[in-house]
């Protein structure tokens, strides 16, 4: 028996453990809508944590991170449209 994989990150390169691309992925960005539906300011704290977090990583890495691009990659494409 097969065990589908999530759509996580893995640290500290943050990339998705299921598909390898850049972290949150399409498929992470569809479950994390779907959770946090009711509460999309609550998403929005959570994302802006996961994006502190992996500013730090990808710096420890010797990685170029542009702090505007790591806000529209964790946190811009969760906020509410209205």
């Amino acid at each position: 028996m097969s065990r589908r994989r999530e759509h996580v990150p893995t640290r500290p390169t943050w990339r998705c453990r299921a598909c390898g691309i850049a972290w949150p992925c399409s498929s992470a960005k569809l479950r994390l809508l779907g959770e946090y539906r009711q509460d999309r300011v609550a998403l929005t704290v959570y994302l802006a944590t996961l994006q502190a977090e992996a500013a730090g990583q990808l710096a420890g890495l010797d990685q170029e991170v542009d702090p505007g691009e790591l806000a529209d990659r964790f946190v811009s494409w969760a906020r509410a449209r209205g």
